[in-house]
């Protein structure tokens, strides 16, 4: 018994079968978490180590080219970055895709244990971590108030953070700006030169009286009493009492000599909100947890809090669950409009409501089977998921269409309705599993790739693949059982209404339009060597087109954000750059309309506006337009440099840098003189190269500074150690902590520094004693001497070589063009000997990705013609359906030409899937004439007649797919742009391919048949 007929018999079990998988389905979708994107971890592993006034030549000497060396043979390793700052290093080391992390750091961490004893003894122990994307915040929450800042602080920290740490899944709650607590001891410079005190002996006695020292035990009786010496200091005045020395038999009290302050930290950065300051919480989600609910339970928590602290005004700055929520409804709407159109079609076709729902039923059984296959892999419900079925939504009714079309075809050449539908069902059965495991095979290539697009087109291909599947059981066993039971009663109609006329009107259109096809086909099969020169001349012209089709990495997502980072001269202070903030954010109602809120922040020599924008739908400019006038518009600020770009969390699919920047050159050489000038050469070049529109080096030229030299042999002959000098001449400048003031259960830094240190000279300074080893005062001026000097710079390193990049955005041109002017540009300055250069970021990845995905459309290619070989029982035939596949690419190089999209990933991807697609309808028409063959038609006959009875379905199909992707290629709405470049590439190539098809597979079927008979004629005599 085939499976047709099981359905047929046995219309309680399909349907009990079929409630079932709706219920896990719809429980399996209330049960999904909420996501932008699929989960991506890196093959990350960092290693950071510090070492106090090491230079960057130092640190890169003693620390970090040890530990390059250490983990360059760790099994998987695919880069090393690295970057040696005064201090401090990092290394980077990048694994492959699909390496086990937890191994790798556990190799790491033993290989770095190996060498702990061959770094210097000061230095820090290296720290390892790995990579998580989930560490970056989902909301930014901006805080403003009326209160002191330092209490404002205060409340956030004692009342606020713990609520939201709180939150299951939230990881944690970063509080930025406002002002710390801290003990301040100012000393007058004049008194302790005129009462010869040396600073280090007041940061001893400070430490030496705040202590708290347990003193042991002591038996009395039956018990042990613990003995402690409560020596802290509970308040301002037994510190301001403190003694620190003595002069001619007089106790000299730290009130003496300093004034000691309930204050707060020194600001190194300003924060404001809105033009006004403030401070601003980062919340960031435990690793796995669910984006959208985590966020949801933040904002009511969020409102509970505004009630009970009416005197603070909180105000989300940025909530990625918004930006998610959009995109997924957007999807969501897509997928359901497309699926309305498809049945609309469906309707205009069949011209019957029963037949149209029988054939519609495929779509949401087969869409709510696969929320199953979503929870049960593990899959988040995102914009890729969601895409897939929005995706395939147009192809989940094509099996049932050919089903349901035969079944009636049958049932109006006489047949009654259980022959009809046993033997119409049995009949395509074979030609709709070979047409749809055709697209199913060409996803498994996908399953190889490896890299971030793999990542993300895993769960696409998983769900479009099992929803298809779905929808050949659907077609199968669904479409057959509900035919049996509801077209049983079906009769002709003969009333003269409207109805009745618009039915038969419709019915002679279609029929006309077969006999014009079929008339069409005969004259066309008596030349189809023409057709075939005529459709080879066609493809040869298109491919002309491929000059003006871009290329990029991804394609670029408006997420509502803009992000403007000011870079001064090094050195410059922050309130210098925070001028320019603030003049920026007075023009920013003129200059960005479609602002909403907007946060700033001015930090050393740097400043940053973060700019959140209307959504999409209300604003005429995209976040990439308005990012590229900013920059245009502020460029001309004397001594600053201003970045802008579209910001949002999709940076993460690119492993985007901080500063957003489309494209990077890499210097690669030793001497760190030649490689600045060269890279200082190479950046004005590329900054007129069109498209162009902002570039900026990844090394800066130095930092101005005042350099303190020791005379060690005065110093070893005064008996005072350069340690002593440094630490002094720390306190003295920036201060030095000498110890922690405890109250309510806190600890509170005591910061000891001269008063108004640095508005005074250095030789006033310098006039401050300290004391030698043998206790005598040594005046600093006689152990010192200044020059000025540029600070140390930061040395980056790749696999173990230098390296300096030029990073740079491109607007308005795709990447490559961009990049092939910049190789013919930079060709004209010389380069030293042993210097390359490499270009990275967006480009590296896209040309790794489309070297993979050219081998997953090969692959797919050899897939689809197996699977048809199968099929046919024949070698040959396949053939004949594979001359299908290069006409697609004549809609495709149409349609992206049209829509000025550019080739990425996801136009790429299309065009694998239309590998699988476009051969459906050269299937329908080669198994049918093969049956039709086997009546004792000729092949000229045989062909033209399959072309007339198949052209029903094969609009049919080609139509409700190409409408059920159509909302997606619009593109329109928050998310949309990750979807439309493939849906384009389908829409495009099934377009012409349906078109071309129908007139050419015939011929080329006419010619392989002649051939073929030819052959045997030979043969037989």
């Amino acid at each position: 018994m085939s499976m047709v007929s099981f359905s047929a018999r046995r219309p309680v079990f399909i349907s009990m079968a079929s409630c079932i998988i709706l219920i896990l389905g719809i429980v399996s979708l209330l049960n999904l978490p909420v996501d932008l994107m699929p989960s991506i971890t890196y093959p990350t592993v960092t290693i950071s180590t510090g070492y106090d006034d090491a230079s960057p030549e130092e640190m890169e000497e003693l620390i970090t080219k040890p530990i390059e060396k250490a983990v360059s043979a760790v099994s998987g390793v695919t880069g090393i970055h690295s970057s040696s700052g005064e201090g401090s290093s990092t290394v980077r080391i990048y694994f492959e895709w699909g390496s086990n992390l937890d191994a790798a750091i556990a190799d790491i961490r033993d290989r770095v244990e190996r060498i702990k004893a061959w770094l210097p003894e000061e230095a820090g122990s290296p720290y390892i971590r790995k990579f998580d994307a989930a560490n970056y915040p989902i909301m930014t929450i901006g805080i403003s108030t009326d209160l002191p800042p330092l209490d404002a602080r205060r409340i956030i920290e004692d009342q606020v953070q713990y609520r939201f740490e709180r939150i299951p899944g939230v990881a944690t709650c970063d509080v930025w700006g406002g002002q710390y607590r801290e003990i301040q001891v100012l000393f007058d410079a004049d008194k302790i030169k005129t009462l010869d005190i040396p600073l280090n002996n007041v940061l001893d006695s400070i430490k030496a009286g705040n202590v708290t020292a347990p003193a042991g035990n002591m038996e009395q009786g039956r018990l042990d009493v613990r003995i402690r010496t409560p020596g802290t200091m509970t308040s301002l005045e037994e510190l301001r009492d403190t003694v620190i020395g003595y002069r001619e038999g007089k106790m000299i009290r730290l009130r003496d000599v300093a004034d000691v302050l309930d204050t707060y930290a020194k600001t190194t950065q300003l924060i404001r909100f809105n033009g006004q300051p403030g401070m601003y919480m980062a919340i960031s989600k435990q690793s796995g947890a669910n984006t959208v609910q985590v966020a949801d339970a933040v904002d009511k928590e969020l409102k509970q809090i505004s009630i009970d602290l009416p005197q603070i005004k909180f105000i989300t700055i940025m909530n990625t669950a918004t930006y998610i929520k959009r995109s997924i409804n957007n999807v969501m709407n897509s997928a359901l409009t497309g699926g309305l159109l498809a049945v609309i079609v469906l309707l205009f076709f069949l011209r019957n409501i029963l037949s149209t729902l029988i054939i519609s039923v495929s779509i949401p059984l087969s869409i709510v089977a696969s929320f199953v296959l979503i929870y049960f892999c593990g899959y988040t419900l995102n914009i890729m998921t969601l895409g897939g079925l929005a995706l395939g939504i147009g192809m989940l009714v094509d099996n049932s269409i050919v089903v349901l079309e035969n079944i009636n075809r049958l049932h109006d050449e006489g047949l009654d309705t259980h022959s009809a539908v046993v033997k119409g069902g049995s009949e395509v059965t074979s030609a709709i599993m070979s047409s749809t495991l055709t697209t199913l095979v060409v996803f498994l290539p996908l399953m190889f790739i490896k890299g971030v697009a793999g990542i993300m087109f895993k769960e696409f291909s998983a769900v479009v693949a099992f929803s298809l599947t779905c929808s050949i059981f659907t077609a199968i066993l669904l479409v057959p059982m509900l035919s049996a039971r509801l077209l049983k009663y079906k009769r002709k109609h003969h009333s003269h209404g409207l109805r009745q006329r618009l039915y038969d009107w419709s019915g002679k259109i279609f029929i006309t339009v077969e006999d014009s096809y079929k008339d069409t086909l005969r004259s066309v099969l008596k030349h189809p060597w023409k057709v075939v020169f005529c459709v080879v001349i066609l493809f040869v012209s298109v491919l002309f087109l491929t000059r003006f089709i871009g290329a990029e990495f991804m394609p670029q997502a408006d997420e509502n954000e803009v992000r403007i980072r000011v870079k001064a001269e090094i050195g410059t202070r922050y309130d210098v750059v925070d001028q320019v903030i603030r003049q920026i954010e007075k023009d920013l109602p003129d200059a960005v309309p479609e602002v909403i809120h907007y946060t700033t922040r001015s930090y050393n020599d740097n400043g940053r506006l973060d700019l959140a924008l209307s959504p999409r739908s209300q604003r005429k400019r995209s976040s990439e337009e308005i990012a590229r006038e900013m920059e245009k518009r502020y460029a001309g600020i004397p001594g600053m440099e201003v970045q802008s770009w579209a910001g949002g969390g999709l940076w993460l699919l690119r492993m985007g840098g901080g500063n957003g920047e489309s494209a990077s050159l890499e210097i690669r050489g030793h001497d760190l003189t030649a490689s600045m000038a060269l890279a200082e050469q190479y950046k004005k070049v590329i900054e007129k190269i069109p498209g162009v529109t902002g570039a900026w080096l990844s090394r800066d030229k130095g930092t101005p500074e005042k350099r303190i030299i020791i005379d060690r042999n005065k110093a070893a002959d005064l008996r005072v150690s350069v340690n002593t000098i440094a630490e002094t001449l720390k306190t003295i400048i920036s201060g030095s902590s000498a110890g922690e003031f405890r109250e309510g259960g806190k600890e509170y830094n005591i910061r000891v520094k001269v008063k108004d240190a640095d508005k005074m000279s250095l030789d006033q300074l310098l006039d401050i004693n300290v004391k030698n080893q043998d206790e005598q005062k040594v005046v600093l001026r006689n152990l010192l001497r200044a020059e000025n000097s540029l600070g140390p710079v930061s040395i980056e390193r790749i696999n173990q070589e230098r390296m300096i990049a030029i990073g740079f955005n491109i607007s308005k041109r795709n990447m490559n063009d961009v990049i092939n002017d910049i190789r013919t540009a930079i060709r004209k300055i010389p380069m030293p000997p042993d210097f390359s250069i490499t270009f990275t970021g967006d480009y590296e990845e896209q040309q790794k990705s489309f070297h993979k995905l050219i081998y997953s459309l090969i692959l797919a290619l050899l897939l689809v013609y197996m699977v048809m070989a199968c099929q046919f029982e024949s070698l040959l035939d396949p053939l004949i359906v594979m001359f299908s596949t290069p006409l697609a690419a004549i809609g495709v190089i149409i349609m992206l030409f049209l829509t000025d999209t550019t080739l990425n990933v996801q136009s790429f991807i299309g065009c694998i899937m239309l590998a699988g697609i476009v051969v459906n309808n050269a299937i329908l028409l080669v198994d049918c004439a093969q049956r039709l063959r086997h009546e004792g038609l000729s092949p000229r006959q045989a062909i033209a007649e399959a072309g007339r009875q198949r052209l029903r379905p094969i609009l049919m199909t080609t139509l409700t797919t190409l409408l059920g992707l159509t909302p997606l290629a619009l593109g329109l709405g928050d998310g949309a742009e990750a979807q439309a470049p493939l849906a384009r590439a389908v829409i495009g190539g099934l377009t012409s391919s349906t078109l071309i098809t129908l007139l050419f597979i015939p011929c080329i079927y006419l010619i392989v048949e002649n051939i073929r008979h030819k052959k045997k004629k030979k043969h037989a005599h």
